[in-house]
């Protein structure tokens, strides 16, 4: 197992020479779109980086490894100096934080290379012939990821960070922002790889989940997978002509998948989220994906609290289209 740096500013973005760069600028980038890693030096970066090696072996894409450094919170303390202590005191004040800043932001840098280097290596030790870049960027983690997202095939996060690695059933502060800003496909995982050999679609007709279905269709390492294509309780003819037309689909585009219909009731605790998650559970199927952000019911289920209720009711990887 590969030990990573375990704490992580200055905008840097490193290639795959051993010494970084510190102009940006320089970089080169991938020739084609990569995926997109996202790493932050909790225990879920080992698995983050499992899954983008996964990922790129089957599309044989590059990986761009981003990790971010967040603005220290201590730049705001410049503007809380009061003018009742003497001019020389708060002179004297500024220039210790500025010092301190300083410090803090060649530390965090260090760290930073250092993570991106244990996690390109880890990489390559599984998947030696991987074109591997690392990127270290000092921003917030949704501004970061929309400076790359045009040369990204797909993105991968974990799914808590460090400040919550103790906590198996919390999710990172961040990732619903970033799932609500980018369209493109998002891969939540936990710590603890499995290779994947199986995936379930949660589907309801809508507009939404077709749109799924046609991105799933669109997905080559998918014909490789066993396929189920799940709903939930819309027991009615047009929501079942809905379901089993989208397993035709896919059948058509050659796809292995079968089509269920569940009762919350059977297989949860009365709601959706419960009976998806026991469904897998059931069947041991590898992963999620879901149509992120979508109208009436579909838009109840993935809205705010419940794509995190979600998120926290499995540690399966959740695949997030739109």
């Amino acid at each position: 197992m590969t030990r990573f740096a375990t704490d992580s500013a200055l905008d840097l973005a490193v290639d795959t020479a051993i010494t970084p760069e510190p102009d940006t600028s320089s970089t080169p980038a991938p020739h084609k779109p990569a995926i997109l890693a996202c790493i932050d030096g909790s225990s879920v970066t080992e698995s983050v980086c499992d899954y983008a090696a996964w990922y790129a072996r089957e599309l044989k894409l590059p990986i761009s490894l981003l990790h971010v450094i967040d603005v220290p919170k201590s730049y705001s303390y410049r503007h809380d100096l009061s003018g009742s202590i003497g001019m020389d005191s708060r002179n004297t004040l500024l220039q210790q934080l500025t010092l301190l800043d300083e410090q803090s932001a060649r530390v965090a840098n260090q760290h930073g290379e250092a993570l991106l280097q244990d996690a390109k290596a880890h990489i390559l030790i599984n998947l030696p012939q991987a074109n591997v870049y690392r990127y270290l960027r000092r921003s917030k983690l949704l501004a970061a990821i929309q400076h790359f997202i045009d040369d990204s095939k797909m993105i991968i996060l974990g799914r808590r960070g460090r400040d919550h690695q103790g906590d198996h059933m919390t999710i990172g502060s961040q990732i619903e922002s970033v799932v609500r800003a980018v369209d493109c496909p998002i891969l939540i995982c936990s710590d603890g790889f499995i290779t994947p050999d199986s995936y379930m679609i949660a589907f309801d007709g809508s507009e939404t989940a077709k749109k799924a279905v046609q991105k799933v269709c669109d997905n080559k390492i998918a014909k490789n997978l066993t396929g189920h294509i799940v709903m939930v309780d819309n027991k009615n003819s047009v929501h079942e002509s809905a379901l089993y037309k989208a397993q035709k689909q896919l059948s058509d585009a050659g796809f292995e998948v079968t089509a269920h219909l569940i009762s919350s009731e059977k297989y949860g605790e009365g709601d959706v989220v419960s009976a998806l998650t026991a469904f897998r559970n059931q069947h041991n199927i590898s992963m999620f994906v879901i149509g992120a952000y979508g109208h009436a019911k579909w838009r109840r289920f993935f809205v705010g609290s419940t794509t995190t209720k979600l998120l926290t009711k499995t540690t399966a990887p959740v695949m997030l289209l739109r």
